[in-house]
């Protein structure tokens, strides 16, 4: 069953004046202006930012004990530095940092007294006991084993239901299945290979040691990397978000434009069930035109539709912003709107032509588990430049989301090594 996509018409910039020139009011920029006071961030009123830790390093996906205590999963070879512990004071900062791991990776998520962490070919958990600190850390539990790494679009991120199973993304080791990977003109291999083992979400037990691809299920597939996710309770369903595909103008200029390139094709929300197909590497979904366009690889022209068995997004955002987190707030101290609605950390573009796009994190409305209102940029300036052109000047790069017992929303940042705590006062 098909649904209602959440679409942006107003791709090139996105601001007020853009909104306002356009007639478009798909995208809502709430922010108010850069304040010290809240760790340089823009923020809607009546939240407040503060830092929590820095230099932790490339601080990917983060997890927060229901009693405060912070789990960071460090993107680090460094023996002894792939995991942080931070225990924050009451003046907010931790009283020290801790460390523990040998593998980098990036997925981190608490469930049930467990702490599940992965590299970039497993899954791991390790016991936590009644303070919900882990009790064996150089004895962590494999949970799968061997998952393809091809060193592009390698990161395991994770996500776990309430039945006792947990998700893991095994990303494409391509950008679009081609004869010869990213060069201009190739053409796509028939029946993609890359599916059988890669590009989709794959179910395992929470539970079992030393799963293997036989073990698992292949959740859904035609999903060519996905950094983001989240189990929706609401709507006891997997939500996921897919970087899109790179290389249109550049690869295929006799179809697409520069420009078309630059906007083209969008980051997309999808909510899944088991034996769904998202469509990659045969299609892409065009932002613009609001429909699924069959790839240039597999004899698209940029008007040729596809993907008529493809699931439908469920939100549509601008193209090359790169959405690393995804979090379903469940909290209780935002205001009413905010309540199981649907944050968004975009890590932010890296091969737009002229202008990089997101380095901000934005927030989405849910009524009865589905978008019920336009996207909104909550969080920015984490790059602290304006008209960002490189990602090299950004200071800042949101990636990971998690959610506090006190209802206050945590974001890590993997340029620094930053995690802010974002809360509510209504002041």
């Amino acid at each position: 069953m098909k649904t209602n996509v959440v679409l942006l018409g107003c791709l090139s910039l996105l601001s007020a004046s853009c909104l306002a020139d356009n007639g478009d009011s798909s995208a809502i920029h709430r922010s108010a202006g850069a304040d010290q006071a809240n760790a340089g961030l823009k923020l809607p009123a009546g939240f407040k930012a503060q830092v929590v830790a820095e230099n932790l390093g490339a601080a990917r996906h983060i997890a927060v004990t229901p009693l405060g205590d912070i789990y960071v999963k460090i993107q680090s070879s460094k023996p002894g530095k792939a995991i942080a512990v931070l225990h924050p004071t009451g003046s907010g900062k931790p009283d020290a940092v801790k460390t523990f791991g040998t593998y980098r990776g990036t997925g981190m998520v608490i469930k049930d007294h467990y702490l599940y962490t992965s590299s970039d070919e497993d899954v791991y958990r390790y016991q936590l006991n009644d303070k919900f600190e882990v009790m064996h850390p150089d004895q962590p539990e494999k949970i799968v084993t061997g998952l393809i790494n091809r060193h592009q679009h390698e990161s395991k991120s994770i996500a776990l239901d309430n039945a006792g199973n947990i998700y893991v993304n095994i990303g494409a080791y391509s950008n679009s299945c081609q004869q010869q990977d990213r060069a201009k003109g190739s053409k796509g291999i028939p029946g993609c290979p890359i599916l059988d083992s890669a590009a989709g979400i794959w179910q395992f037990k929470a539970d079992k040691l030393n799963q293997t691809y036989g073990d698992g299920v292949r959740y859904a597939t035609g999903l060519r990397n996905v950094v983001g996710l989240d189990w929706n309770t609401a709507q006891n369903q997997l939500f996921v978000m897919q970087h899109g595909r790179d290389g249109l103008f550049d690869m295929f200029p006799e179809y697409y434009d520069l420009q078309q390139g630059n906007e083209l094709p969008a980051e997309c929300m999808y909510a899944l069930k088991k034996g769904d197909n998202a469509g990659w590497p045969y299609i892409y979904y065009d932002g613009i035109q609001h429909k699924k366009m069959l790839s240039p690889e597999y004899g698209g022209d940029g008007k040729k539709t596809g993907g008529a068995d493809a699931i439908d997004p469920v939100v549509a955002f601008p193209a090359h912003m790169a959405p690393n987190g995804l979090l379903f707030y469940t909290g209780n101290q935002f205001p009413e709107r905010y309540k199981n609605g649907a944050f968004i950390a975009f890590h932010g573009s890296w091969n737009r032509q002229k202008g990089q796009k997101g380095y901000y994190v934005v927030f989405v409305p849910f009524k009865d588990g589905k978008p019920s209102g336009n996207w909104e940029v909550f969080a920015d300036n984490f790059t602290g430049v304006e008209n960002i052109q490189s990602p090299g000047q950004a200071q800042h790069r949101p990636c990971g989301l998690a959610q506090g017992p006190d209802g206050a929303l945590y974001v890590t940042d993997d340029v620094k090594g930053t995690v802010y705590k974002i809360s509510y006062s209504g002041k």
